[in-house]
């Protein structure tokens, strides 16, 4: 007879706390937990070949961890499809004994191409100035932002996305430049290949202008 009584694990849990692949994964441990519970009963009250409860007790742990690693092995699948799905474009940056700020403009140019934005924006790119710092110099670019059209071809608003090309000092010179990027009214810095560009912010920041623009009366 077993010392202490066997009690099932509470599996009821709240669906929305599950992980994915996790309810396929109850349902093994449930079925399990059954076949437990009659074993349990075999060897209190005397019944049953104990060499055979004990066969049966080890195919039940086989099928629980078999059961698990393939949880697991699903959930890892899954996980793997959604980021190769939301992959971040990104291009080669130059390195930093390379960088010349013409260079900068044609890097910055080429990145451009991989936004998902509709054929309607229009787009020019400046260099703005050089910022020097104790352990690296910072090249200032400005993109600015515009949907003009037959009836406007002066567009009454646009929109400039910041871009810094970093330079650093300390560093090995063939290592990458480090770029990062802003978007007008906007503090959040982004990193090319970490920041999936989104077409909204432009067109927030150019309704937000025109707005400003109609509330004003001369």
């Amino acid at each position: 007879m077993l010392n202490e009584p066997w009690e099932p694990l509470n599996l009821q849990g709240n669906k929305a706390d599950f992980l994915p692949g996790e309810k396929e994964l109850q349902r093994t441990f449930k079925a399990e937990l059954r076949i437990m519970e009659e074993l349990t009963t075999e060897m209190e009250e005397g019944d049953g070949d104990l060499k055979g409860i004990q066969e049966k007790a080890h195919l039940i742990v086989e099928g629980v961890i078999k059961g698990a690693l393939d949880s697991i092995t699903d959930m890892q699948k899954k996980e793997a499809a959604a980021a190769a799905r939301y992959d971040v474009p990104n291009i080669k940056w130059m390195s930093c004994e390379e960088f010349t700020i013409s260079k900068g403009l044609i890097q910055i140019e080429a990145y451009l191409k991989t936004w998902e934005l509709h054929e309607s924006w229009l787009h020019w790119t400046t260099y703005l100035h050089e910022e020097e710092e104790q352990y690296c110099n910072k090249y200032h670019y400005r993109v600015r932002w515009s949907i003009p059209t037959c009836r406007k071809p002066i567009p009454r608003a646009t929109a400039c996305v910041y871009f810094i090309i970093v330079i650093s000092k300390i560093k090995p010179p063939t290592l990458p430049v480090e770029v990062y990027f802003l978007v007008e009214t906007n503090k959040l810095i982004h990193r090319p290949g970490e920041s999936r560009f989104k077409e909204k912010w432009l067109k927030d920041v150019i309704e937000s202008k025109i707005s400003m623009m109609e509330g004003v009366s001369f």
